[in-house]
């Protein structure tokens, strides 16, 4: 497991100490099992802040000693682990066809995973109360496992603004939605932080942190939903842009003539490789796309020429987009993701095949491109990485 966007480093202003409990509690997450010792020879700090710092944590129940060890010169040391065993992060993923829970202790182990069915005709105010009956669910499970929620965070198709406002969310139908706040409200004010952010984002957050790219400094996540957005980390952060908008490419259009696209625009990369036009080409119902896809996969599995042709089309499309992030960013690996994963075996060659011929970078610029390990639940995994995340930066739960 990797840790990512955040790097706290000592530093000498006000908040000082919570700088300090951070840096050692990453070093700790990073090189446990390790010594007070070792954290002061590795950050700079002195052995008598370590050792104050230390037993802060360990108040916090962040920390814990596991024994002695003697494979050192010198007197044996106690030796420090992670401990965040009263402590939770919540993360939910909300998509056209499914609301997705996962709740994470602090190293990262999965306390639960939770997917259920969700319309995409439901209006926002349905959406919010929904969602909010799900997290009293997960926090009551925590609750009874005597765990602290440490936050929350949430996931959408859409265009997230900065306030946790959703501007616009095309497959959702929702503009304008103040989710953090709604929901916030719907919760009856939690007692923990309620976050809001692009699906995208939060599943290229996953991948760095816990993926099998994780600690990939350059990479570029494309969900494969109804929707395709992109979430990108570059230089080991992930991009937001100014306002919070970046990643769209599922709008970027590709064929002025093309399909119309749920934005209302023509021939957008969404509108002619999304998991809609594979479906709609294969003449099957997006109502029930897991099963629908189901069928492409056994058909594709039995050379049927029909879905392969269209598996092609699809694969060529999406590479021309997986093209235009290559020459943009030149990220080191494109991580296909949600309903992607289950084509790749078809898709991988065609986007391959496209992008080599559209990069201008010899070996295109050391771009690979791979399927996700993470399953449907990347997005929701990303919004509980983006509370340790917060963790991690020096927030850090109080004393009870």
């Amino acid at each position: 497991m990797i840790t990512s966007t955040t790097d706290p480093q000592p530093a000498d202003f006000a908040d000082v100490r919570a700088t300090n409990l951070a840096v050692v509690l990453r070093f700790v997450r990073e090189h446990a099992p390790c010594s007070r010792a070792d954290i002061a020879a590795s950050t700079g700090l002195n052995k008598a802040t370590v050792s104050s710092l230390v037993a802060d944590l360990i108040d916090r129940r962040l920390v814990r000693e596991t024994g002695l060890t003697e494979n050192r010169v010198g007197r044996p040391a106690t030796m420090l682990v992670l401990d965040g065993s009263p402590y939770a992060a919540i993360g939910i993923e909300i998509n056209v066809d499914y609301v997705t829970a996962v709740a994470v202790d602090l190293s990262g182990e999965r306390l639960l995973s939770w997917r259920r069915s969700f319309s995409g005709a439901t209006t926002a105010g349905q959406a919010i109360a929904g969602v909010a009956a799900i997290v009293r669910r997960v926090v009551n499970r925590m609750a009874k496992e005597e765990r602290q929620v440490l936050g929350l965070t949430v996931g959408v198709p859409g265009l997230v603004g900065t306030d946790g406002t959703v501007r616009i969310a095309p497959n959702l139908g929702w503009h304008d939605v103040d989710l953090s706040g709604d929901l916030a409200k719907a919760l009856r004010d939690p007692g923990f932080s309620v976050q809001v952010d692009n699906d995208a984002n939060l599943a290229a957050l996953a991948e760095h942190r816990f993926g099998a790219q994780a600690g990939t400094a350059n990479l570029v996540y494309l969900t494969g939903e109804i929707g395709v957005g992109a979430g990108v980390i570059l230089d080991g952060r992930l991009r937001r842009g100014g306002q919070g908008y970046a990643g769209e490419i599922g709008h970027i259009q590709l064929d002025p003539l093309g399909a119309e696209c749920r934005c209302g625009r023509l021939g957008c990369l969404e509108a002619v490789a999304g998991i809609g036009a594979v479906l709609e080409h294969a003449a099957l119902s997006p109502a029930e796309v897991e099963v629908e896809l189901d069928e492409v996969v056994r058909l594709a599995r039995a050379g049927d020429s029909r879905t392969l042709n269209v598996l092609g089309t699809v694969g060529r499309n999406l590479g021309k987009g997986v093209a235009v992030m290559a020459n943009l960013l030149n990220p080191d690996v494109v991580i296909l993701g949600g309903y992607y994963v289950p084509l790749a075996p078809w898709l991988l060659p065609e986007v391959e095949a496209e992008m080599r011929g559209r990069t201008i970078a010899p070996d295109v610029g050391g771009c690979r491109v791979v399927a996700s390990t993470l399953g449907y639940g990347a997005a929701a995994l990303g919004g509980a990485a983006r509370v340790l995340d917060s963790v991690d930066s020096g927030r850090l739960p109080r004393i009870s």
